[in-house]
């Protein structure tokens, strides 16, 4: 396995678990303590972890959100598959919004293969991903969020009556059947829903790990979609909960 594999993998683990110990790594990964110590070195460089005494730790925000870049390599395989379904779905000439996120990232590291479209964002990793792309890329503008590289407070900049969007897809923290989607910050909630209102279809791209797990602030409720990119290893019982609420489902 490539270190670089291998170190993603710490990383998701990490994230489930909160904290492993030295030894734990070592067994579960079926390498020597030198190994992992090079590891830790690099993740610990890269601040995606905390080193403890016989240990590491997640390193988070002190809202109990991740940054953007740490979240890129957890879950990878389920965030590229989610991607690809959502471009099956982008027509060429879209017009459509890319939520800051990093499921929305991979959407937009696929888009070379469309023409034409128009695409809205509040995300400066989605624009790079885009920029050598046949498409037009429009910046909703606003106040720059330093951990999300995202752009919050649309309200000050960027006129939305204008535009209509037809398909806007968009991250969630959290997806609870009782409390909906969530998220951690309350500029990206007002920003999603101001999207949500001037869009023809609303997808939510989520993997499986988000599924009943309720963050701080309240995006919306599950009627407020249209339909649900998810992976394949989703709870059967939740998704047969979420097309109760009238969601389309895409594995």
């Amino acid at each position: 396995m490539l270190p670089s594999k291998r170190r993603a993998l710490i990383v998701e683990k990490l994230k489930k678990e909160k904290v492993l110990t030295m030894k734990a790594i070592c067994r579960d990964f079926e390498i020597s303590m030198e190994t992992l110590r090079r590891d830790i070195n690099e993740l610990a460089k890269d601040g995606l972890i905390i080193k403890e005494y016989g240990g590491i730790r997640i390193k988070e925000e002190q809202s109990g959100e991740s940054i953007i870049e740490q979240r890129l390599g957890l879950n990878l395989n389920k965030k590229e598959a989610i991607a690809q379904q959502a471009v099956n779905i982008i027509q060429d000439g879209d017009c459509i919004y890319l939520d800051s996120g990093s499921t929305t990232l991979q959407i937009a590291r696929f888009l070379s293969q469309k023409q034409g479209l128009t695409i809205f964002t509040n995300s400066i990793p989605v624009m790079l991903a885009c920029k050598n792309t046949n498409n037009d890329i429009i910046s909703i503008g606003g106040r720059f969020r330093a951990s999300e590289q995202s752009v919050t407070s649309y309200d000050f900049l960027f006129d939305f009556d204008k535009i209509n969007i037809d398909k806007a897809f968009l991250c969630a923290s959290g997806l609870s059947i009782e409390k909906g989607i969530t998220d951690f910050n309350i500029d990206e909630v007002a920003t999603r829903k101001k999207i949500m209102s001037i869009s023809q279809k609303v997808f939510l791209t989520c993997d499986s790990t988000k599924f009943d797990k309720v963050v701080t602030a309240r995006v919306c409720d599950i009627d407020d979609i249209d339909v649900l990119i998810t992976d394949k290893e989703a709870d059967k019982k939740f998704l047969s909960q979420l097309k109760s609420h009238h969601v389309e489902i895409i594995t």
